[in-house]
């Protein structure tokens, strides 16, 4: 099922099968301008179900199991450079964490930054 010109549903499933794909307007809308930045972007892990979210090692409070986080990559793009484009797209907003491959986003209404490298 298409969201809208960029991605699908299938993309942002939590990938134990479970068929929980939540996805958040917000979120949708955040990734919809980093791929019309970048281009073609990845969704690493998406929605994330209660015991997928403990298996990946995720926090309690995870944004995953709401369907509010991604982890995303770019081919061809170095996570870094996509984290400092979100970083200066919302400076005072929305969690941003870097880690080794990929680049986490999630639509919290306060800032948070972490870096995993």
């Amino acid at each position: 099922m298409s969201l809208n010109t960029y991605f699908n549903r299938a993309e942002f499933a939590c990938h134990c099968g479970c068929g929980a794909d939540t996805v958040d307007a917000e979120l949708l809308q955040v990734l919809t301008r980093v791929r019309e930045r970048f281009g073609s972007v990845t969704i690493n892990s998406g929605m994330r179900c209660a015991p997928h979210n403990m298996a990946e090692g995720g926090s309690k409070g995870s944004l995953h199991k709401q369907g509010k986080a991604a982890d995303i990559a770019v081919k061809g793009v170095h996570p870094n450079l996509i984290a400092q484009w979100l970083e200066l797209q919302y400076p005072n907003r929305h969690g941003i964490g870097r880690y080794v491959g990929r680049t986490h986003i999630d639509v919290r209404a306060k800032k948070a930054r972490w870096d995993k490298r």
